[in-house]
């Protein structure tokens, strides 16, 4: 069966360096007839500039992402539109996994896993949510793709970085509302997915791994800098799923969960006692903000805006690369050089101890697992294992061999 057209938009502002790390990452994705369609701000289109001629750039400077989406959607001309966000890269097979499942003519959207900040444990699975955007687990399949059929009033949750859905689907049903500038974007999409019958896949193997890049909201060691748009978005959240007599034991919940989280990252010494009420401060002017914002008034041309650009994607053998740590500066070198002559590198780095293993795609293109010998990658691992050198590799490649098409 011929492999459908797909469309990857990235929405980018703020983050540059993030963005170029990104689009590296995608254009070793192997599949074929796949075009890139970046959204970003100034300095997003100036980091991708080398790769205008392959790519599709459309520069944007709202900090509204659902209205940033709705423009890539516009001018992507695939049968299918994945998502991806600019501080997340995909393994090289995320695509070969994410749309296969869109041969079932009942799918319309997919949705794959997520792996965190390590690089090695999961940071999103499969979840459910319903109307007061309360998340659950949901079990899948640990490999095969599952086809979640919607009952009841919960929807299967997909996230922004790591889903997929139709062209036409998105256009029925307008894109992604823009009154969701920023959070609840995608579970508001989840929730007018599932009450118009839509199936969604969820893929295990499809990963992506995402780095919770710092912004105007958040920084790097993921303490808030400002709640307002979690707040907005709340209250048109609440305006458009729930019955007004549940709202405010609902934003009091809300509100505590937040407060709960300031606190934290102030007993960590993140934060300091004064930030917590200044952001609290923001969460309300924010929730104030959104009971009065419009609903919906979303816009997804039917027809794309430009033709379909299909990029040459990285072609080369997947290769794995191994040393001891102190070996890092020659290694690097080599994995620079393999990843210039179109090979896509996993550099694996160890050392004689048991600290815990990372796992980072590099802004020079290549992956580096860095770790002990004896220390854990997985998460569930003993705290330490005896391992010969050759061993350890050895299973490590076997952990991601499938992500990283070692066995294709």
């Amino acid at each position: 069966m011929t492999r459908p057209l797909v469309s990857v938009v990235v929405v980018s502002r703020d983050r540059p360096e993030a963005l170029a790390r990104c689009l590296l990452g995608l254009l070793q994705v192997q599949y074929t007839l796949f075009e890139i369609v970046i959204v970003a701000d100034d300095a997003g289109c100036a980091a991708v500039a080398r790769w205008a001629e392959q790519i599709k750039v459309v520069p944007f400077d709202r900090p509204n992402i659902s209205e940033a989406r709705n423009l890539g959607i516009s001018h992507a001309a695939g049968d299918i539109v994945a998502f991806i966000d600019d501080d997340a890269v995909p393994e090289p097979s995320w695509l070969s996994n994410l749309v296969p499942p869109f041969e079932q003519a009942e799918v319309s959207a997919t949705g794959g896993f997520v792996r965190g900040r390590n690089g090695i444990s999961f940071q999103w699975r499969a979840r459910s949510v319903d109307e007061t955007g309360t998340t659950a687990p949901v079990e899948v399949h640990p490999e095969r793709s599952t086809v979640l059929i919607p009952k009841g009033r919960r929807a299967t949750k997909t996230e922004g970085t790591n889903m997929a859905v139709r062209r036409d689907v998105l256009c029925a049903l307008e894109g992604f509302d823009p009154a969701f500038a920023f959070f609840l974007d995608e579970t508001d999409f989840n929730l007018r997915l599932a009450r118009a019958g839509h199936a969604t896949a969820i893929v295990p193997m499809a990963e992506v791994h995402h780095g919770f890049a710092a912004s105007p909201r958040r920084r790097a060691d993921r303490a808030p800098r400002d709640l307002f748009d979690i707040g907005a978005s709340w209250a048109v959240f609440q305006r458009k799923y729930m019955d007004q007599a549940n709202w405010a034991d609902h934003w009091r919940t809300i509100r505590h969960t937040q407060k709960v989280r300031c606190v934290s990252h102030m007993v960590a010494g993140r934060l300091v006692p004064g930030d917590v009420g200044r952001l609290m401060r923001r969460l309300d002017a924010g929730y104030a903000e959104g009971s009065l914002r419009p609903r919906g008034g979303a816009q997804v041309l039917d027809t794309a805006i430009a033709s379909f650009k299909p990029i040459s994607a990285t072609s080369g053998a997947s290769i794995l690369i191994a040393g001891r740590f102190w070996q890092r500066k020659k290694l690097r070198a080599e994995a620079v050089q393999r990843v210039a002559n179109g090979e896509t590198v996993t550099l694996i780095l160890l050392s004689p101890t048991t600290l815990f293993h990372h796992v980072r795609f590099h802004k020079d293109g290549y992956w580096e697992q860095r770790g002990g010998l004896f220390g854990r990658s997985d998460r569930t691992d003993p705290l330490f294992t005896l391992w010969r050198f050759s061993k350890r590799v050895a299973r490590e490649r076997r952990r991601v061999a499938y992500q990283r098409l070692y066995f294709h």
